[in-house]
């Protein structure tokens, strides 16, 4: 079980030690003397990016950022079997998103496919590689342990023999998994990665690039390095679970001929609870209809946080105070949801909206007259100016803001109290009417016309202020309130799919927005005055029918603890 990790609550001049390790490298002596920087991005294009991702994705290219390096993006598409060209497009998309770039450097893995092919062959004939008939049951059965080697009974084939069989793989002779070719290491190496790794495998499937010109792919860990040589990378920042792969990697580089030699270092992948990361956990929910999409705004994908309203620089934040370890560790998600708030709360323009309205009526105001109030967009930011709200007889208000019987405590509406009215007047609530059912359908209240602006000349003390909007210019909305994809913290560790929240996706309908709001373009974000923050769906919303999504409440409970 990975550790809770605390999270601080800022860095100035941000170091880690893969940037330790850079700089010895980059110094004079060090193996990387006089060159540039140069990292590398490389994302399988087989699911949609998630916030883990995000994390790596700010590793390479903050990475290379911070020494006037370079990144590449390349695309890991080893595998053809669930490679999609809809996955390299949002891919690219994201990287954008969160406002990094890679210029005119964007790489396929399957570039290089001649020339990994033409690198085994030369395997082959320096004997340090061989075909293996050994299914992948067989193979397993006789991995060995740690007191027994390895087995292949194919290891001692003629050089010919391989070289042979190798080609009548690519002409696609053979069927799938028929035959493999394996790297000649050390069949009895503690580290079963040495142990004759597969570093190509037959697979008829359709390529999404080079269609059905290859019927053999090579392995991750022996194309992986050869891209990172071919490119020039210097670093190759890699992920924890590539630690005990790094001596492989280090073999292929030192045994294929090219002239860079990149470095290997591994950091810990980013853990948050209350969600999963593996994508094919995240297929299955998209697949199976337990979500909308891969932008659904309750999955961690990148996408799906765009669409609920999280910002590139909220997500760079958090990236950068959870820091770089070598320890796996899990993040609260309230930690997450803390760098969003901070980050709205500076730069999200303020609005009122009331998601389960109820009538007010002012009932001393005069029918037919209409005041304009200018209220200020952002108080955090003089410069996103004024807007005009209007204000009338009738007025929506929270049904929650109006009690009949206060308990104690309770400082807003009910009959012979006075609250504020944001901005305008203080009302003292006269009463309500109900229906047949006992429901409250309207609110009474009659207003204070002295106190225009919220104050009151005399100094009287009122402890409640509601939000509300003038029903006369009221848009109608649906409003979409999200909570975890998880009942526990930890759904990787049972059957996530039982774990389901059934409560993390609340739709309301028929609230009431002010009229101003009807004219944005998604994903403007906004406070809702008493509500969290919320941003206009960039999916589903349109004229005649706004969407709202609530990115994150007000309430701070990492804040808090």
């Amino acid at each position: 079980m990975a550790e809770e990790k605390k999270c601080p609550e800022s860095t100035e001049e941000y170091s880690n030690f893969i940037h330790e390790f850079i700089k010895e490298d980059i110094a004079p002596g060090g193996r990387f003397e006089g060159k540039r920087v140069h990292t590398r991005f490389p994302p399988e294009p087989n699911g949609y990016l998630h916030i883990g991702h995000a994390k790596a994705i700010w590793i390479d290219f903050g990475t290379a950022e911070k020494f006037d390096g370079i990144c590449n993006l390349r695309m890991d598409d080893t595998n053809p079997s669930k490679e999609d060209t809809e996955y390299v497009d949002a891919i690219q998309e994201d990287i954008r998103w969160l406002g990094f770039s890679w210029d005119d450097r964007f790489y396929y893995a399957s570039d290089y496919f001649p020339k990994m092919y033409e690198l085994a062959v030369k395997l082959i004939r320096d004997g340090l590689a061989y075909v293996c008939e050994l299914t992948p049951e067989q193979m397993r059965e006789n991995r060995g342990d740690l007191t027994h080697p390895a087995v292949s009974p194919y290891r001692d084939r003629p050089i010919e023999e391989s070289l042979a069989l190798f080609e009548r793989m690519k002409n696609g002779e053979f069927e799938d998994g028929k035959m493999t070719l394996r790297a000649k290491i050390d069949l009895a190496s503690g580290n079963f990665n040495m142990r004759d790794p597969v570093i190509y495998r037959i697979n008829h499937a359709q390529h999404h690039r080079t269609g059905d010109q290859w019927c053999i792919y090579p392995m991750y860990d022996y194309a992986h390095p050869i891209e990172d040589a071919i490119e020039g990378i210097t670093h190759s920042l890699c992920s924890l679970e590539f630690e005990d792969h790094r001596p492989l990697y280090d073999w292929v580089i030192e045994h294929v001929d090219l002239p860079s030699k990149p470095r290997q270092i591994e950091f810990a992948r980013l853990g948050i609870n209350n969600t999963v990361m593996s994508k094919r956990k995240l297929r299955k929910l998209v697949e199976d209809g337990f979500v909308s999409g891969w932008d659904d705004p309750r999955m961690p994908t990148l996408c799906g946080l765009r669409r609920r309203g999280y910002t590139p620089a909220a997500i760079r934040n958090f990236c950068e105070r959870i820091g770089v370890a070598k320890v796996n560790s899990t993040v609260e998600y309230s930690f997450l949801e803390h760098c969003l708030r901070e980050d709205l709360n500076i730069t999200a323009k303020r609005a009122m909206a009331v998601l389960d309205p109820v009538k007010l009526v002012i009932t001393n105001y005069p029918e037919g007259k209409v005041e304009e109030f200018e209220v200020e967009n952002n108080p955090n930011r003089p410069e996103d100016g004024m807007r005009t709200v209007t204000f009338s007889r009738e007025l929506w208000i929270e049904r929650d803001d109006f009690m009949e019987e206060p308990v104690k405590g309770y400082f807003r509406m009910f009959p012979g109290n006075e609250v504020r009215l944001k901005t305008t007047y203080i009302v003292r609530c006269t009463g309500c009417k109900k229906d047949e059912n006992g429901n409250v359908v309207e609110v009474y209240a009659e207003y204070d016309p002295e106190t225009r602006g919220g104050n009151a000349p005399d100094g009287r003390k009122i402890k409640g202020t509601i939000h509300w909007v003038d029903a006369a210019n009221a848009v109608d909305a649906e409003v979409r309130l999200y909570d975890n994809l998880f009942t526990v913290a930890d759904p990787e560790a049972g059957d996530f799919l039982e774990l389901l929240n059934p409560d993390s996706l609340k739709v309301l309908t028929g609230c009431k927005v002010e009229a101003g709001l009807a004219d944005l373009e998604a994903p403007a974000s906004f406070q809702f005055m008493r509500q969290g923050y919320f941003c206009l769906d960039n999916t589903d919303s349109k004229p005649g029918h706004l969407v709202f999504n609530r990115s994150v409440s007000l309430k701070d409970s990492f804040k808090k603890k």
